[in-house]
């Protein structure tokens, strides 16, 4: 039987759930790309609560121009802004079973530039 894109992501993102695991301190930065949209969450899997989330549906980023990688960098520089208010400083990143390319890449970079320590 042949393994679709999403069943090998999934096995992926599994293999990576047993490592990274978010706490109150140091929260995981959980990325989910659909084809035309980017969400991020910072989750304490310790209580089971996102702390905060960002998205490109976000009215002040989903009116920002620009290619789906750049708005990705501003989705990454929305949730460590709210990271920061809420007191984070750094994370434990959460790729979802996605490669570290492309608007996956431009997240996790856009967040660094914002203050996130990961």
């Amino acid at each position: 039987m042949a393994l679709t894109k999403n069943d090998r992501r999934l096995r992926i993102k599994n293999r990576i759930r047993k490592v990274v695991s978010g706490t109150e301190a140091r929260p995981r930065l959980a990325v989910y790309r659909s084809n035309k949209e980017i969400y991020a969450q910072l989750v304490d899997d310790v209580t089971g609560v996102t702390i905060s989330a960002a998205s490109s549906r976000d009215k002040d980023i989903a009116a920002a121009k620009g290619n789906k990688s750049e708005v990705a960098a501003l989705v990454g520089k929305a949730i460590a802004e709210k990271a920061l208010k809420a007191g984070v400083e750094t994370i434990a990143f959460d790729r979802g079973g996605y490669l570290y390319h492309g608007r996956v890449k431009s997240l996790a970079e856009g967040a660094r530039e914002a203050g996130l320590k990961f």
